[in-house]
């Protein structure tokens, strides 16, 4: 049987001075014969002749070798020929594989005749890499074939920057350390993203591969977790370490730092670290490829816990030369990771820079022959206003704004659309992380340690007014608990809570005076009920003051602290020294564990969450032996939050990852818990005909 295949070439205009020539391209057919090669040479002659001026041959021969690897062999002539004037041929030779790196070897010979004078010619022959197409297994998206190379452009706001790079004391230093840094394990790369979007989706442990750890064991009692580091493994090569293979005493060393235990007894651990620390009865690294973890009663989510701690980004191995040449990791000289980059230059406010680590031992999941990173490195630019980051974004200037380095209050779907009404090419992933716009509630300190006074604040908020005005439709007003709506089976959605729940959740300012009448805070002279602060990072944004407005109505005087560093917002967070309110998030998507690291007595805890019955809900949790055991428990404590109102919800926006058309490899993955830059790559042809 023969198959017949057509491919038509677009035409081409020849500009010849006082004419115009149109040169048409040839049609090419080719025939395939199973289990046969046939050879079709096909000799077509396009002559478009004005008298006395130009001239058009165009040949071409093409093989095609059915079921196996297809060559196209190619060679056009051009010729246009005006009398007294330049002549210029071109011969054009390629091969290519579809799939594969080919190189094009391309020879053009230029003539210039001048009648009756010296012929001149030159003749340059030019070689290039060109990519074929592959198949994203986790997508099934036909995609430029992977190519390395080229630096990737970031841009950051500035708030993410930070006065430091000690985890120890900064604890938003992960965003500037996850790029050198790696865990025991991390999710796997190629899995299908309809199974796993990783979209803010934490990766269950039959979803993760290994990274430091190459195989682990977990004892039939379940308290014993043996992890078998992977051979081979270099720190990056600089001084004090200067390459030297990282070894589980490294991991052991690192890890004690961070929870307070060996010689950082006295120090104790961070914060963040707190919840971690909770559950561990030892660590120890008994040989050189050997970390043994010991906890002290069996949990589900145990081992994937351990692989990819979440939300504590810092357990990662520390060499202790580093220590004891730098004596803190305030800056970036002290960081000497084992990750696929290295980060070469820190100017405050201004840029982050990350080379690639040339020893990462790393493959991509997808691929498994190409060695990781791709790209030569990554340049983080700090730029605080949203309208200099779009121009940067419409001029190529800016490859990517992601969760990386980004963040979701600053880059809307509004704000998404917008720039891809003037470039359509550029691609928009939506994304939802949480509610950036609910507030934590001090609940030792009056007026909010009075459920009813948390009830009232809710209640007097007109959020679906809000989302239809303020965010133009781009949020979700409808309530969630701290654990989000995504968390199927981990949650019970809004239109289930009990109708007395519902109420406190919905706009009713005479209801919400009401409450406060009960709460003992009666409308004073003035009009005023009672006072109280609202403290938001940075600055107050346009939702936090339209919040005010309606407190006002009902006679709750807020004063609004914004402030200057994001230090001096997170410090009384984290201590949970501040008066009132604080900005927080809520409605953590993708998180099953949001009650335990948010409302847990030691936990992060930021609305200072003193509840035994809540603290033996949690302790229940970690005690669960099935899955479903385990959703039950959750959704029960999830609701207690909720009824106690320890979180003032505000809206959800709707926010989103933008990516360059030349970014390839990347559909909208949540960036800084993946790894996502050392796994896409840059298709150089395609940036470079788009003027980046």
């Amino acid at each position: 049987m023969l198959l017949a295949v057509a491919a038509a070439c677009a035409g081409e205009t020849v500009e010849v001075p006082g004419e115009t020539v149109v040169v048409e391209k040839v049609v090419t057919e080719t025939v395939e014969v199973p289990g046969e090669t046939v050879v079709v040479e096909k000799e077509v002659i396009k002559t478009v002749e004005v008298p006395g001026e130009t001239v058009t041959k165009e040949v071409v021969k093409e093989v095609m070798v059915p079921g196996e690897t297809v060559v196209v062999k190619e060679e056009v002539v051009k010729t246009v020929e005006v009398p007294g004037q330049t002549v210029v041929k071109e011969v054009v030779k390629t091969v290519e594989v579809p799939g594969e790196t080919v190189v094009v070897e391309k020879e053009v010979v230029k003539t210039v005749e001048v009648p009756g004078q010296t012929v001149v010619v030159e003749k340059e022959v030019v070689k290039e890499v060109r990519q074929g197409y592959v198949t994203d297994p986790a997508t099934g998206r036909a995609v430029s074939a992977p190519q390395y190379g080229g630096t990737l452009n970031l841009a950051a706001i500035i708030a993410w920057d930070r006065e430091h790079a000690d985890p120890m004391t900064e604890t938003g230093a992960y965003r500037l350390l996850r790029p050198i840094n790696q865990d025991l394990g991390r999710g796997d790369w190629a899995i299908d993203r309809d199974v796993l979007s990783y979209s803010f989706v934490e990766p269950a442990a039959d979803q993760m591969v290994g990274a430091l750890a190459e195989s682990w064991d977990i004892s039939p009692d379940g308290l014993t977790y043996t992890f078998h580091i992977r051979k081979g493994v270099r720190f990056q090569d600089k001084p004090p370490v200067n390459g030297r293979e990282m070894t589980a005493n490294d991991i052991l060393f690192g890890w004690q730092r961070y929870l307070g235990l060996g010689e950082f007894t006295e120090d104790g651990p961070t914060q963040f670290i707190g919840q971690m620390a909770r559950p561990l009865e030892s660590i120890a690294a008994p040989d050189k490829y050997t970390f043994v973890v010991k906890v002290k009663q069996p949990e589900l989510e145990m081992l994937a816990t351990l692989l990819k701690p979440h939300p504590n980004p810092y357990l990662h191995p520390l060499a202790p030369e580093v220590l004891k040449e730098f004596d803190d990791l305030q800056e970036q000289e002290s960081h000497i990771g084992t990750g696929a980059f290295m980060w070469t230059d820190w100017a405050r406010g201004t840029s982050l820079t990350y080379i690639k680590h040339p020893d990462y031992y790393g493959y991509d999941d997808k691929y498994p022959e190409n060695r990781l990173p791709y790209v030569d490195g990554f340049k983080v630019l700090f730029i605080e206003e949203l309208e200099t980051r779009m121009a940067a974004m419409r001029t190529g200037k800016i490859d990517m704004i992601d969760s990386g380095f980004s963040s979701f209050n600053f880059w809307t779907m509004e704000v998404a659309e917008g720039l891809q009404k003037t470039n359509p090419d550029v691609e928009v992933w939506p994304a939802v992380i949480r509610s950036n716009f609910a507030l934590a509630v001090n609940t030792q300190k009056p007026p909010f340690d009075d459920i009813s006074v948390r009830r009232a604040m809710q209640m007097a908020l007109d959020l679906p007014t809000i989302v239809a005005t303020y965010f133009k439709g781009y949020a979700d007003a409808t309530p969630q608990g701290i654990t989000g709506a995504n968390n199927i089976g981990y949650m019970v959605p809004f239109e289930e809570w009990p109708e007395e729940i519902k109420r406190y959740y919905t706009y009713d300012p005479e209801g919400a005076e009401a409450l406060l009448d009960e709460a003992g805070y009666p409308r004073g002279a003035d009009g005023i009920r009672l006072k109280t602060k609202l403290t938001n990072n940075t600055k107050m944004t346009d939702y936090m003051l339209i919040a005010i407005e309606y407190w006002k109505a009902i006679g709750v005087d807020v004063e609004g602290v914004g402030t200057a560093t994001y230090a001096e917002y997170r410090k009384p967070r984290d201590d949970r020294t501040y008066e009132g309110m604080i900005r927080y998030h809520s409605g953590f998507q993708g998180n099953r564990n949001a009650v335990k690291e948010n409302y847990y007595s030691t936990s992060i805890n930021p609305s200072n969450v003193q509840d035994p019955v809540l603290d033996a809900m949690v302790d229940a949790m970690n005690a669960a032996t099935t899955y479903e055991e385990l959703r039950k428990l959750t959704r029960e404590a999830d609701m207690y939050g909720i009824e106690q109102h320890w979180t003032i919800w505000g809206p959800m926006a709707m926010s989103a990852n933008v990516n360059q058309p030349w970014i390839i490899g990347f559909n909208g993955e949540d960036s800084y818990q993946i790894g996502v830059y050392a796994r896409i790559w840059i298709d150089h042809e395609l940036a470079a005909a788009m003027g980046r």
